[in-house]
Protein backbone atom coordinates (compact mmCIF):
# COMPACT_ATOMS: atom_id res chain seq x y z
CA UNK A 1 0.00 0.00 0.00
CA UNK A 2 2.85 2.12 0.92
CA UNK A 3 4.50 1.74 -2.01
CA UNK A 4 0.99 2.42 -4.12
CA UNK A 5 0.88 5.97 -2.32
CA UNK A 6 4.34 6.54 -2.95
CA UNK A 7 4.10 5.90 -6.63
CA UNK A 8 0.94 8.06 -7.02
CA UNK A 9 2.69 11.32 -5.65
CA UNK A 10 5.47 10.92 -7.64
CA UNK A 11 3.07 10.40 -10.95
CA UNK A 12 1.67 14.25 -10.54
CA UNK A 13 2.74 16.48 -12.85
CA UNK A 14 4.43 19.68 -11.82
CA UNK A 15 4.06 22.80 -13.90
CA UNK A 16 6.92 25.58 -13.10
CA UNK A 17 7.85 28.67 -14.15
CA UNK A 18 11.66 28.46 -14.17
CA UNK A 19 12.39 32.14 -16.14
CA UNK A 20 9.70 34.34 -17.59
CA UNK A 21 10.05 32.82 -20.90
CA UNK A 22 10.21 29.27 -19.95
CA UNK A 23 7.43 26.64 -18.64
CA UNK A 24 9.03 23.51 -17.27
CA UNK A 25 6.41 20.56 -16.93
CA UNK A 26 7.71 17.27 -15.43
CA UNK A 27 6.08 14.09 -14.52
CA UNK A 28 6.93 10.42 -13.67
CA UNK A 29 5.30 7.38 -15.60
CA UNK A 30 5.40 3.84 -14.65
CA UNK A 31 7.00 2.41 -18.49
CA UNK A 32 9.57 2.35 -19.92
CA UNK A 33 11.23 5.44 -21.59
CA UNK A 34 11.24 3.72 -25.07
CA UNK A 35 7.28 3.44 -25.09
CA UNK A 36 6.66 7.32 -23.22
CA UNK A 37 8.81 8.04 -26.21
CA UNK A 38 6.48 6.56 -28.93
CA UNK A 39 3.44 7.54 -26.92
CA UNK A 40 5.26 11.28 -27.63
CA UNK A 41 6.22 10.26 -31.30
CA UNK A 42 3.71 7.81 -33.12
CA UNK A 43 1.09 9.86 -34.65
CA UNK A 44 -1.28 7.18 -33.66
CA UNK A 45 -0.39 7.00 -30.34
CA UNK A 46 -0.27 10.86 -29.82
CA UNK A 47 -4.42 10.64 -31.07
CA UNK A 48 -4.92 8.74 -27.88
CA UNK A 49 -3.63 11.26 -25.21
CA UNK A 50 -3.28 14.60 -26.57
CA UNK A 51 -6.46 16.58 -26.58
CA UNK A 52 -7.84 17.24 -23.41
CA UNK A 53 -11.28 15.52 -22.69
CA UNK A 54 -12.67 18.10 -20.43
CA UNK A 55 -12.53 20.95 -22.86
CA UNK A 56 -14.41 18.69 -25.21
CA UNK A 57 -12.45 18.74 -28.11
CA UNK A 58 -11.17 15.99 -30.36
CA UNK A 59 -8.41 15.24 -32.60
CA UNK A 60 -9.13 15.76 -35.88
CA UNK A 61 -6.09 15.15 -38.01
CA UNK A 62 -2.83 14.29 -36.54
CA UNK A 63 0.26 14.11 -38.79
CA UNK A 64 3.84 13.63 -37.48
CA UNK A 65 7.28 13.14 -39.42
CA UNK A 66 9.54 12.06 -37.33
CA UNK A 67 13.04 13.24 -37.77
CA UNK A 68 15.11 16.18 -38.01
CA UNK A 69 13.93 18.80 -40.23
CA UNK A 70 10.37 16.36 -40.03
CA UNK A 71 7.50 18.44 -39.31
CA UNK A 72 4.27 17.42 -37.75
CA UNK A 73 0.63 19.10 -37.11
CA UNK A 74 -1.74 17.94 -35.11
CA UNK A 75 -5.79 19.65 -35.48
CA UNK A 76 -8.57 19.81 -32.53
CA UNK A 77 -12.18 20.11 -33.04
CA UNK A 78 -14.26 21.92 -30.60
CA UNK A 79 -17.91 20.65 -30.31
CA UNK A 80 -19.11 23.65 -32.38
CA UNK A 81 -16.69 22.17 -35.50
CA UNK A 82 -14.49 24.74 -35.37
CA UNK A 83 -10.87 23.97 -35.63
CA UNK A 84 -7.52 24.84 -34.44
CA UNK A 85 -4.37 23.45 -35.20
CA UNK A 86 -0.79 22.87 -33.58
CA UNK A 87 2.15 22.39 -35.74
CA UNK A 88 6.23 21.97 -35.49
CA UNK A 89 9.12 20.63 -36.82
CA UNK A 90 11.91 18.53 -35.21
CA UNK A 91 15.33 19.72 -34.70
CA UNK A 92 16.66 17.21 -32.29
CA UNK A 93 15.64 13.14 -32.12
CA UNK A 94 17.37 10.87 -29.37
CA UNK A 95 15.04 7.89 -29.12
CA UNK A 96 13.89 6.94 -26.08
CA UNK A 97 16.12 9.77 -24.22
CA UNK A 98 15.61 13.50 -25.74
CA UNK A 99 13.40 15.25 -28.58
CA UNK A 100 13.56 19.05 -29.82
CA UNK A 101 10.58 20.26 -31.76
CA UNK A 102 9.24 23.61 -32.04
CA UNK A 103 5.81 24.50 -31.79
CA UNK A 104 3.41 27.33 -33.21
CA UNK A 105 -0.08 27.59 -32.52
CA UNK A 106 -1.68 28.44 -35.51
CA UNK A 107 -4.31 30.75 -35.08
CA UNK A 108 -1.80 33.10 -32.93
CA UNK A 109 1.32 32.26 -35.33
CA UNK A 110 2.36 36.06 -35.31
CA UNK A 111 3.29 35.47 -31.44
CA UNK A 112 6.39 32.85 -32.67
CA UNK A 113 7.15 29.62 -31.86
CA UNK A 114 8.25 27.90 -28.67
CA UNK A 115 11.05 25.68 -28.20
CA UNK A 116 10.32 22.68 -26.57
CA UNK A 117 12.80 20.33 -24.80
CA UNK A 118 11.64 16.93 -23.99
CA UNK A 119 14.18 14.64 -21.95
CA UNK A 120 12.98 11.17 -21.17
CA UNK A 121 14.76 9.99 -18.24
CA UNK A 122 14.48 6.28 -17.25
CA UNK A 123 15.40 4.58 -14.07
CA UNK A 124 13.77 0.92 -12.92
CA UNK A 125 11.51 0.56 -15.38
CA UNK A 126 10.13 4.11 -14.68
CA UNK A 127 10.55 7.09 -17.03
CA UNK A 128 10.65 10.94 -15.33
CA UNK A 129 9.72 13.32 -18.23
CA UNK A 130 11.00 17.20 -18.29
CA UNK A 131 9.44 19.14 -20.82
CA UNK A 132 11.26 22.37 -21.39
CA UNK A 133 9.14 25.14 -23.03
CA UNK A 134 10.66 28.54 -24.15
CA UNK A 135 8.43 31.54 -25.67
CA UNK A 136 9.53 34.11 -27.35
CA UNK A 137 8.45 36.31 -25.19
CA UNK A 138 7.56 36.64 -21.33
CA UNK A 139 4.33 38.00 -22.74
CA UNK A 140 3.31 35.00 -24.67
CA UNK A 141 3.77 32.66 -22.06
CA UNK A 142 1.84 35.05 -19.76
CA UNK A 143 -1.36 34.39 -22.78
CA UNK A 144 -0.49 30.94 -22.60
CA UNK A 145 -0.73 30.67 -18.81
CA UNK A 146 -3.72 32.73 -18.56
CA UNK A 147 -5.42 30.39 -21.48
CA UNK A 148 -6.19 27.54 -19.03
CA UNK A 149 -2.68 25.96 -20.70
CA UNK A 150 -1.77 24.28 -16.96
CA UNK A 151 -5.34 22.54 -16.33
CA UNK A 152 -5.06 21.27 -20.05
CA UNK A 153 -1.39 19.84 -19.58
CA UNK A 154 -2.37 18.16 -16.06
CA UNK A 155 -5.25 16.74 -17.81
CA UNK A 156 -3.46 15.75 -21.27
CA UNK A 157 -0.38 14.02 -18.90
CA UNK A 158 -3.10 12.06 -17.15
CA UNK A 159 -4.31 10.83 -20.24
CA UNK A 160 -0.75 10.33 -20.98
CA UNK A 161 0.10 8.55 -17.85
CA UNK A 162 -3.29 5.78 -18.46
CA UNK A 163 -2.31 5.57 -22.12
CA UNK A 164 1.72 4.10 -21.46
CA UNK A 165 0.50 2.18 -18.61
CA UNK A 166 -2.28 0.23 -20.37
CA UNK A 167 -1.24 -3.58 -21.08
CA UNK A 168 -0.43 -4.32 -24.16
CA UNK A 169 1.24 -1.22 -25.15
CA UNK A 170 4.61 -2.58 -24.79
Amino acid sequence: MLERRRDEVMSLTSVELESDRTIVISRKFNAPARIVFDAWTRADLVKRWWAPKALCVTMASCEADVRVGGGYRYVLRNPDGGEVAFSGQYTEITPPSRLVYTQVFEPMADAGSVTITVTFDERDGKTHMVSRELYPSKEVREAVLASGMEHGIRETMEQLDALVSSPGLD
